[in-house]
């Protein structure tokens, strides 16, 4: 009997938590938390359920080939060697028959953690620019759009942060752990925290102040806050004077914005918008963290800069206790390198689709950030949380679903449930049913992976050697170890991409044979192998260097922070921030719909197979307020059906006081593996939110293409629980 214990950095969900992994002849047998008390209490339902998950008996082995129709679930099991061969050959048809560009890709950062940049890498070899991923709706964006403003994405200081800024963001003991774990840490501290959200959420309830601002409102709140904040001189008049640009331009912007209106457009008083705005910036050291709330409104671009110059006028950028900009972590080779994006050529950027009308998180910009990110950062390009040389998801489906502009015909989805992560299913369904080759890279048989060609089983976190780098968002290295062996069959997403390359040709650009190889060549900046780094600790985090700006500037065009946008204005949109309003309800559409927001116990689309984690959640829920069910004649814990103009979902009804009238919640991601066979892709047009929304023009934020999950206009109404789902599991 062979036991191993080790580091492990979980991937089941996006944080990245350091844990102690237990494996016994080659399989894990407990996930525990880390051995060091300042990380130990950072591990949560999902990685504690890890056991269960590696070890599925539902768990991909061995490759599937489809022999029925597509999406019909129907397989052949063949080897790994003949499913790549297969795969390279019929890739290698579409590609001459219609170019590189109608290759497309889908990935989750998090689920394929240690792909190292090499997806893109054979992509930009191959020639196709059509890379999306659920971070362009979930911090990939945010940090392409902040790097508008000054040039790089940062992270809190936590640690040493005075006032923590919440904008819809609800961290919890069970999701988003260690920050929940570290707000704490900073309230008893004494720390002041502001939330804005529209439900009294578990971080509302304990808030120094809640403003329960009308969902989608966030920009209007910000522009608020900025009027307060210059009227009163609250803003850091000379590092405005010496390190910004704009500033009289978004002055003037920031005065079409009284705080009377402000109140009129997010429903809370003027009063506390004041006294929250004066709080933030009176603070001695301030953050407003990354929320994947304002990552997905209307006016997503313009919210997410107005967070980025918030942190810049008060002066709580790159300083104790504010916002740090990481940069590259001078001893690893970043997977911004290992991408190899100078390879694609200028043309074929072009034809990203997305580049003409939403550019934002494209190449476009990519391209026009280029000179000052080499000059600031050492390096011209980027991946900051993969997300900053993305294609538009939205006009990809479109693409692929009518050929406009040109046709799609083959997409890989690797540890990604494409069919359910991005707005309109329905259309992702129609392009995924017009595909001529879909490969799917998976532990389980999702719904997207029932309607793929092939289905290659991948690993898992404790079966692989990897070093984590937090996707250049800071500068800390993880060690994660291999302590059990994956499936025989399966791959690794780096072995993929490289077993794929070597079918193209392309073995000369992937020498490394193995991750392990990989990680040495990435290490070797520092004469480091993975073996001294896995001798060495569990991890390091390089000492932070403050207003590092000071020597080289900021990585925009200006050289400045850019509080009025020339890579905005260039591109043809406003240049300073603004509130958009988005469709509004109506006698129809009663209520302001948002979602988006998941479950404690599953992360995005995952785990409702995994027995320990849907007994604490197992069915969903759509949450309203006590009035509205009231009126509507509708009782708590009946089964209701929640309608748009585009689709429909049926969950169970929580009729919850700490709602905010007139809104309607509904979570992300709900399937039902235990209807496969009985309902068409185990139940994936039930509950699943992402039937829900538009990508028409009207529901899109400009800049980024981005979809108004938060606040589209629906109704509810009473309706038969579905047939075939199970209340237990």
């Amino acid at each position: 009997m062979t036991t191993k214990t080790g580091y492990s950095v979980c991937s089941i969900c996006d944080i990245g938590c350091q844990v102690r992994t237990d494996a016994k002849d080659g399989k894990v047998t407990r996930v525990t938390s880390h051995d060091n008390p300042l990380l130990a209490k950072n591990i949560c339902f999902k990685g504690v359920a890890a056991p269960s998950i590696h070890n599925h008996k539902e768990r991909l082995r061995v490759p599937l080939k489809r022999v029925g129709e597509r999406g019909e679930d129907k397989w052949q099991e063949i080897s790994y060697e003949q499913a790549m061969d297969e795969i390279a050959a019929k890739l290698k048809n579409i590609v001459k028959e219609y170019g590189p560009e109608a290759f497309a890709v889908s990935t989750s950062a998090w689920n394929t953690q240690t792909t190292q940049g090499t997806d893109r890498r054979f992509m930009n070899l191959l020639g196709s620019p059509n890379w999306i991923s659920g971070v362009s709706l979930c911090a990939g964006n945010t940090a392409a759009v902040n790097r508008m403003t000054y040039g790089w994405f940062p992270m809190g200081d936590f640690m040493n942060t005075n006032c923590i800024v919440l904008f819809g963001h609800n961290p919890r003991k069970h999701s988003w752990t260690p920050i929940y774990n570290m707000i704490e840490s900073a309230r008893e501290r004494g720390a002041k925290v502001i939330v804005l959200d529209p439900r009294i959420s578990e971080q509302a309830e304990v808030a120094d102040i809640h403003l329960r601002l009308r969902s989608g409102t966030d920009a209007a709140m910000c522009l608020g806050w900025l009027k307060v904040i210059f009227d009163e001189g609250l803003y850091n008049k000379k590092f405005v004077e010496k390190w910004c640009v704009g500033f009289e331009e978004l002055k003037a912007r920031v005065d079409e914005y009284p705080l009377a209106r402000v109140e009129e457009i997010t429903g809370v008083s003027r009063h506390l918008i004041a006294e929250a705005a004066r709080t933030y910036a009176n603070a001695d050291g301030a953050i407003i963290p990354w929320t994947p709330i304002t990552d997905m409104q209307i006016s997503s671009t313009s919210s997410i800069r107005l967070h980025s110059i918030l942190r810049a006028v008060t002066g709580n950028l790159d300083v104790v206790g504010g916002e740090i900009l990481g940069g590259f972590n001078p001893n690893i080779v970043p997977e911004s390198e290992l991408g190899l994006h100078e390879e694609l050529s200028v043309g074929q950027k072009a034809k990203q689709l997305g580049y003409e009308k939403h550019p934002a998180y494209t190449y476009r910009v990519a391209e026009m950030l280029k000179e000052p990110t080499e000059k600031v950062w050492g390096f011209p390009y980027a991946d900051i949380v993969t997300g900053c040389q993305m294609a538009n998801p939205s006009e990809l489906f479109r693409a692929m679903a009518y050929g406009d502009p040109y046709p799609v015909k083959a997409f890989f989805v690797l540890g990604n449930n494409a069919l359910m992560s991005y707005p309109n299913q329905h259309q992702i369904h129609r392009a995924m049913q017009n595909q001529e080759l879909i490969v799917a890279h998976e532990l389980f048989l999702t719904p997207t992976a029932m309607l793929a060609d092939y289905v290659i089983p991948g690993d898992a976190f404790s079966e692989r050697n990897h070093i984590s780098d937090t996707w250049n968002w800071t500068t800390r290295l993880s060690l994660s170890q291999k302590v059990a062996e994956p499936p025989e069959e399966s791959s690794g997403t780096y072995q993929f991409w490289r077993d794929l390359a070597v079918r193209f040709g392309f073995e000369d650009r992937f020498p490394w044979k193995t991750p392990e190889e990989l990680l040495d060549y990435r290490l070797s900046r520092s004469n480091r192998t993975f073996a001294e780094f896995e001798k060495s600790g569990f991890m390091e985090m390089p000492s932070p260097r403050y207003r590092k700006y000071r020597k080289d500037g900021f990585a925009t065009p200006s050289g400045k922070v850019e509080l009025y946008s020339s890579v905005l204005e260039e591109l043809g949109f406003d240049p300073l921030p603004y509130h958009r309003e988005g469709p509004t309800p109506s006698l129809e559409y009663p209520y302001r719909v948002f979602n988006g927001v998941r479950e404690d116990p599953f992360f995005q689309t995952g785990q409702r197979n995994i027995s320990e984690l849907r007994q604490r959640c197992p069915i969903p829920r759509i949450f309203m307020h006590p009035t509205d069910a009231e009126r509507d004649g509708l009782v708590d814990e009946e089964w209701v059906e929640l309608q748009t103009a585009y689709g429909k979902v049926s969950a169970q009804l929580s009729v919850q006081p700490s709602m905010k009238e007139g809104h309607v919640r509904v979570p992300h991601g709900w399937w039902y593996p235990e209807t496969r066979g009985t309902e068409e892709l185990a139940g994936a047009f039930l509950s699943s939110d992402a039937v829900l929304c538009s990508d028409d023009d009207e529901f899109l934020d400009y800049e980024q293409g981005i979809p108004h999950f938060k606040g589209f206009p629906g109704r509810v109404v009473k309706a038969d629980k579905p047939q075939n789902i199970q209340v237990e599991i």
